[in-house]
């Protein structure tokens, strides 16, 4: 019986590798997954994949007021009120500051004259594209300073599993965010693996010990790799460790190699660009395959 099953990579802290790790099991997973890149705060996944965009969409994640000046009698009963300091009153003229404006519309409710309406908040975009390996890639832009990325992400997800289940796809791989808030948490809910990628630094180590706290109170399985291993072999141990004592299987092992940059500056995968690092990838894949069969 058909079941498509999510994948998601993330990390504790930005910088580990997540998306190079991504990116090349993109490139070896093939046309039997619909990719997605949920880092919507900083995505940069296209860099490498080299989309086509076949399909755009504005994104409105919220709202934000207007003040009608014209219907406006001054009372200053919306500046009162405001808890987010968001009504500037200049020139006696009541007017938003959408910098501060969090969009919750108690001021368009508490105007005696209904001159506060509230307008939905163009925040970003959403498309759905195919990359130069020919999988379908769902990915999307929130605008700078923009709110509601964990909104965004979900968007990213659904129409991802929708092209995944339409295309009769195995797998929807997902590049999530980095770190523990709320778009990680719209990345991870309800998947059904997730891949952990870390490197040999206290920081890493730290950061993966509180991702590690917040995926198990989803109850997901996980596995973990290591990025730049060889480049501190002491914390690489407490790693092993650390993850032993989780319960958390070692999926593989990325080397730390300058070759890397050298790919990654051509707008290579690494997996496409080393025998070597192919077949580490194709190891990881496989592992991940068979933990997901379990």
């Amino acid at each position: 019986m058909y079941k498509m099953k999510e994948i998601v990579v993330i990390s504790g802290k930005g910088g580990t590798g997540k998306t190079t790790v991504t990116s090349s099991l993109a490139f070896l997973i093939e046309n039997n997954a619909i990719i997605a890149d949920c880092d919507v705060d900083a995505p940069d996944m296209h860099i490498i994949l080299e989309p086509e965009i076949i399909e755009q969409n504005e994104f409105y994640g919220g709202f934000h007021a207007e003040i009608n000046e014209k219907m406006c009698i001054s009372c200053g009963k919306c500046k009162d009120i405001c808890r987010f300091d968001a009504i500037d009153y200049k020139q006696e003229v009541y007017k938003i500051n959408n910098a501060e404006c969090e969009g919750c519309g108690y001021c368009s409710q508490i105007c005696p004259v209904e001159a506060v309406k509230m307008h939905e908040s163009h925040t970003g975009q959403l498309f759905y594209s195919q990359t130069r390996f020919g999988n379908n890639f769902v990915h999307a832009r929130l605008n700078i300073a923009a709110e509601n990325s964990g909104k965004l992400v979900a968007n990213v997800r659904n129409r991802a599993k929708e092209e995944a289940e339409k295309q009769n796809k195995s797998y929807v791989l997902i590049d999530g965010p980095p770190g523990i808030g709320c778009p990680v948490i719209a990345s991870i809910t309800g998947v059904n693996y997730i891949v952990l990628v870390t490197e040999p630094s206290m920081s890493a180590l730290h950061d993966l010990a509180r991702v590690v706290q917040l995926i198990g109170k989803f109850s997901i399985p996980a596995g973990c790799i290591i990025n730049k291993a060889g480049m501190n072999v002491q914390m690489e141990d407490k790693i092993n460790t650390f993850i032993k004592e989780k319960n958390i299987p070692l999926l593989g092992k990325v080397p730390f190699d300058k070759e890397i940059d050298i790919a990654q500056s051509k707008r290579k995968t690494i997996a496409e660009w080393n025998a070597t690092f192919k077949n580490e990838f194709r190891i990881i894949l496989n592992n991940i395959r068979n933990l997901l069969d379990k």
